[in-house]
């Protein structure tokens, strides 16, 4: 600033005013612009640290991870999240652990030090998080999970599972589907359970008995575990197979297909599919491509964010009423559900 004062002519002070916007009235208007032409020149910025110490805030926002920020499939929640800070004038600063549990604590510890403005820990998967140990005046908020039963003062936003899974089954009832299988993955429980309540409310809604033979269970999410549940459902006489499925998972669905061709299954005229994640680079390069349920990740990292920024501007953190939201799951169509070829 004193070099920029020095080469204009005018006082420090004057400087001050112009770089911090304040000049508005008290700085002639080609002066300030030739000052921030020279601070421009210059590289200048505004040292953040010491304007923090002033407003006790460093308008930094912490993101501890568990693995989001290395698995493209979730990565579009540090995405939202990222951009709503950069909207609101914050930096996003973050931590992933890997999936490395001990090493919460101490990246939490980490970014406290650092005098974030809030925290935000964010899973890969819906389940149950630990709310990390922080002080009462710093906000947190769980981005894909939700806090245990015991912990009632922890924001917290996850998609909307049960809801997203009614709507897929619906979708294939109103195709004209009655026998609908579904194949759920037991590594997930809370989305198992949300996932199988939603398909048993969509068939109930619709009149259908659920059919215990119709279900089945993977015991884990990749496409190989979908092979032989999806053998278990499809081998069978055209009578006993269902003339539609719905799958837990988007990699579930990229199994069913690889079973259904090589029992001679089209789809969608012999089976048709709904998966759910909307998982990049599987969903669209099926053949046909898979119709399915989105996850919200991209809003549900701006939610986070937008959730931690209320906090900081309340008044007082003893009137915090947490807030935990379920989003909501859009279907997205492609072309793989089509009428059964032979309605019952």
């Amino acid at each position: 600033m004193k070099d920029i004062a020095a080469q204009v002519g005018v006082s420090v002070s004057s400087v001050s005013l112009v770089l911090n916007d304040r000049d508005a009235g008290r700085v002639n208007r080609e002066t300030a612009s030739r000052i921030r032409e020279l601070a421009s020149t210059f590289g200048y910025v505004p040292n953040q640290l010491a304007r923090s110490l002033k407003s006790k805030q460093t308008q930094t926002i912490g993101l501890v991870s568990d693995r989001v920020a290395t698995v493209p499939f979730s990565s579009a929640m540090l995405a939202g999240a990222q951009e709503a800070a950069w909207r609101h004038g914050y930096v996003l600063m973050l931590v992933d652990t890997g999936g490395n549990e001990d090493l919460q604590t101490p990246a939490v510890q980490s970014l406290l030090q650092r005098n974030v403005d809030g925290l935000i820990v964010a899973a890969t998967f819906h389940r149950t998080v630990e709310t990390p140990q922080v002080p009462v005046s710093t906000p947190v908020v769980l981005l894909d999970g939700r806090p245990d039963a015991d912990e009632q003062s922890t924001d917290f936003v996850v998609p909307d599972e049960e809801l997203g899974a009614f709507d897929a089954v619906t979708h294939l009832v109103q195709a004209g589907h009655r026998r609908i299988g579904f194949c759920t993955v037991s590594a997930y429980p809370i989305a198992d359970a949300l996932r199988t309540e939603g398909y048993l409310r969509a068939m109930a809604a619709a009149g259908i008995p659920a059919d215990p033979d119709l279900l089945v269970t993977a015991a884990d999410a990749a496409t190989a575990d979908g092979i032989t549940p999806a053998r278990a459902l499809l081998d069978q006489p055209a009578s006993s197979r269902p003339t539609a499925v719905f799958c837990f998972g988007d990699q579930i669905a990229m199994g069913f297909y690889q079973v259904a061709r090589s029992l001679g299954l089209s789809i969608p005229d012999d089976l048709s599919i709904v998966g759910f994640d909307n998982q990049e680079f599987v969903a669209e390069a099926l053949d046909p491509g898979l119709t399915t349920m989105q996850l919200p990740h991209r809003a549900m990292g701006e939610w986070a964010v937008e959730r931690v920024l209320a906090q900081i501007d309340e008044p007082s953190r003893a009137q915090h009423e947490a807030v935990g939201f379920r989003m909501h799951c859009p279907i997205v169509i492609r072309g793989s559900v089509a009428p059964p070829r032979d309605p019952p």
